[in-house]
């Protein structure tokens, strides 16, 4: 089957395949060579002797000691995501590892998943912090000495994981049925063709790339950061503990519920291209970590009350955000048989059929945080979203990219998913959006 892509959707893709790459490259160089002032290069360009020869003579190439670093890491990760079964299930309580299943796809199967990011989170990290404390076989920085020439490595493995992606599934899909062919090369190209290419019966490549190895590093990197910090100015400043430590809660939320994310649009939505490929490799890793890369150009310690303040706020998001997902799971698991704030939860019945034919049945939850907004997991993501950039004071606009990106992504993917739910339950839609006629924001929007 092809499907037709409509003028809009062709030209926002050739727009991010353009200046995606351009904006993590003109963020990375404005920190590396102005400080972070994103007005910096174009300032210098129209007022001082540089020419834009000069900015890219004065950016790091590719070297073979990153070129080392990179492969060795995404080895590391590839080894402990296919040769160490999960154990973290069998001694921790409440976590869900091991093989587990996915949701239904389009074509209606449903994957084995190895869920084992939790265990390799910790293994990754254990080693760096013997290494730190106790081996000292590299320095702690190492990450952000080498920040430029790993962007290059990055964005080889980027391209070319999503070029592979975009030719197995001409040449050897994992399945047919699941396979989205469009007519445009660029469209296929980057939202891509394979809902779930795999090698062999294991290697799936959204859940590796998804998690690995791009969020294990969010971590590392930061700690690289606050490392720098101490390094250059003797002290690790109350704004860089604060990234650290909400940040990482984010991730280690994420391993946690590792499992929970097959059931998220990133997996059981959207098909595998240069939009998940190349964005897990750089997009997320680099423009994720702003905030952090920023602290070490411009070391900033708070007021113990503002402080405070943004800990709290980023709190607020996470819990938010993580007792709103709990609400859903716990509702599918139960299929509806429990208690949601005290009591039996509402629900709105749809149905669907699958590309087989088969009829499926679902129910769309209106209690709880639900019952607030449709998608209020995304607006304790956002809260927590601006806690992180609010860590770095008010000087410059560099750490608040993140806010506005992950503002215009998250209702972006309000958009698009409800698209795709109308589409998907017809008349049962209109019926859940009447019961809950808010996307973000309980009586604005």
């Amino acid at each position: 089957m092809m499907w037709e892509v409509d003028w809009f959707s062709l030209a926002s893709v050739i727009f991010l395949l353009l200046f995606a790459p351009l904006i993590v490259y003109y963020f990375v160089m404005s920190c590396d060579q102005y400080r972070c002032a994103l007005t910096g290069p174009i300032l210098d360009l129209y007022t001082g002797p540089s020419h834009l020869s000069d900015i890219w003579n004065r950016m790091q190439p590719i070297n073979r000691r990153a070129v080392t670093i990179y492969t060795v890491w995404v080895t590391f990760q590839i080894i402990l995501y296919m040769a160490l079964p999960d154990f973290c299930h069998k001694f921790l309580p409440g976590y869900v590892g091991g093989v587990q299943e996915g949701a239904r796809t389009p074509a209606g199967i449903i994957n084995k998943y190895q869920i084992n990011g939790l265990q390799a989170w910790i293994i990754t990290h254990l080693l760096w912090l013997a290494n730190a404390y106790y081996f000292h076989w590299f320095s702690p920085t190492i990450i952000f000495d080498n920040w430029i020439p790993l962007l290059w490595c990055a964005n080889i493995l980027g391209y070319a994981v999503s070029t592979f992606a975009m030719v197995k599934a001409y040449i050897f899909p994992t399945d047919a049925k699941d396979c989205k062919f469009t007519g445009n090369f660029f469209y296929n190209f980057m939202m891509g063709i394979e809902f779930n290419p795999r090698i062999g019966k294991w290697f799936d490549f959204k859940l590796f790339f998804n998690g690995r190895p791009g969020i294990i590093a969010w971590t590392l990197i930061n700690l690289s950061y606050a490392a720098k910090q101490q390094e250059l100015y003797g002290q690790v400043t109350n704004s860089m503990i604060l990234v650290n430590v909400l940040q990482a809660i984010y991730v280690l939320d994420f391993f946690w519920n590792e499992t929970w994310y097959l059931k998220t649009i990133d997996i059981c939505h959207d098909h595998f291209g240069w939009y998940l490929g190349w964005g897990d490799c750089v997009w997320l890793p680099y423009l994720y970590t702003l905030q952090g890369l920023y602290l070490v150009y411009n070391p900033i310690q708070l007021p113990t009350a503002y402080a405070m303040g943004v800990l709290f706020l980023g709190l607020v998001g996470y819990y938010i955000f993580r007792m709103t997902n709990h609400q859903k799971d716990l509702f599918r698991r139960t299929d509806g048989n429990c208690t949601i704030w005290g009591k039996k939860p509402d629900y709105v019945e749809c149905s669907y059929t699958s590309a087989n034919g088969q009829r499926h049945y679902s129910k769309l939850l209106t209690s709880g945080f639900w019952g607030l907004a449709r998608h209020f997991n995304y607006t304790g993501d956002l809260l927590g979203s601006l806690a992180y950039c609010l860590t770095c004071g008010f000087e410059h606009i560099l750490p608040y990219f993140y806010i506005i990106y992950m503002t215009i992504l998250l209702t972006h993917r309000c958009i698009r998913d409800e698209h795709r739910c109308s589409s998907k339950y017809g008349k049962g839609w209109g019926q859940y959006t009447i019961a809950v006629p808010y996307r973000l924001l309980p009586g604005t929007f």
